[in-house]
């Protein structure tokens, strides 16, 4: 990976850093393969279980690099969308972790986040419209999904960014931290889902996310066949006997 996107492991939690602070953390073409790549890894090493998405320097991301965009760079994949996750998230549970600016593309970044952290200092904001642009990366199909519709088509059609406070009051991030301490209470989020069994975590989410979409006469059906392999899983078998022997499980992922 490149020096634009700095990935950690802490324990089973990887944290993903988009390292371009002298340019607000603009996606360009090197920010999305590295945060792409790291996804990929995220979902591919059965000892990482949980992931945390963040900017260096104070800043999530202003959005689309408009250099870059203007030499030739797309940030986005087909099939994955921008920086490989607003079409395609991990399968694992992703925490974003928001300090200063979360602007147009850096905002849909956070859409495909799970979980978000923010910092008091944060701000939120879908401006496309603005510019006679629409927020096509997942903000104009996604945010009525996390907020409610009226609160999403305010901030989508008025292009007028939201602090954290507000953004918390309507559901949009999940705390609100002290400035400058939104990666460590990511992370701390982060290690509490990845202590949780990794096979049932996944299947959860998938029911989560996807179970709105499911016809109604198959969303049953659908849930029990994910559910029905978490349950007859060693992991599910392990977490009973851990419970009986009064001991912390030992997960296998399998």
């Amino acid at each position: 990976m490149s020096n634009e996107v700095l990935v950690e492991h802490r324990g089973a939690v990887q944290v993903i850093v988009i390292n371009r602070p002298e340019a607000r953390n603009a996606l360009n073409g090197a920010v999305a393969a590295g945060i792409r790549d790291a996804v990929d890894e995220l979902d591919g090493l059965d000892e990482l279980r949980a992931g945390v998405l963040t900017g260096a320097g104070g800043t999530f991301s202003s959005g689309m690099d408009l250099k870059a965009f203007l030499g030739g760079e797309v940030p986005s994949f087909p099939g994955r969308g921008l920086c490989g996750i607003t079409q395609t998230p991990p399968r694992k549970p992703l925490v974003g972790a928001a300090e200063g600016w979360a602007l147009a593309g850096g905002f849909e970044l956070l859409l495909a986040c799970d979980l978000v952290v923010a910092g008091a200092s944060a701000r939120f904001g879908v401006p496309e419209v603005k510019r006679s642009l629409v927020a096509g990366a997942g903000g104009a199909l996604l945010l009525a999904k996390r907020v409610p519709r009226a609160l999403a088509l305010e901030l989508l059609l008025t292009g007028d960014p939201i602090d954290a406070a507000r953004a918390a009051e309507i559901g949009l991030v999940n705390r609100v931290v002290p400035e400058g301490g939104a990666l460590e209470a990511a992370v701390e989020l982060a290690e509490r889902i990845a202590a949780n069994g990794p096979l049932a975590v996944m299947a959860t989410k998938q029911i989560a996310l996807s179970g709105g979409d499911w016809p109604p006469e198959q969303c049953w059906d659908q849930a029990a066949a994910l559910t029905a392999a978490v349950f007859a899983s060693q992991d599910a078998r392990e977490g009973a006997r851990a419970f009986a022997e009064k001991r912390a499980p030992v997960w296998r992922g399998r």
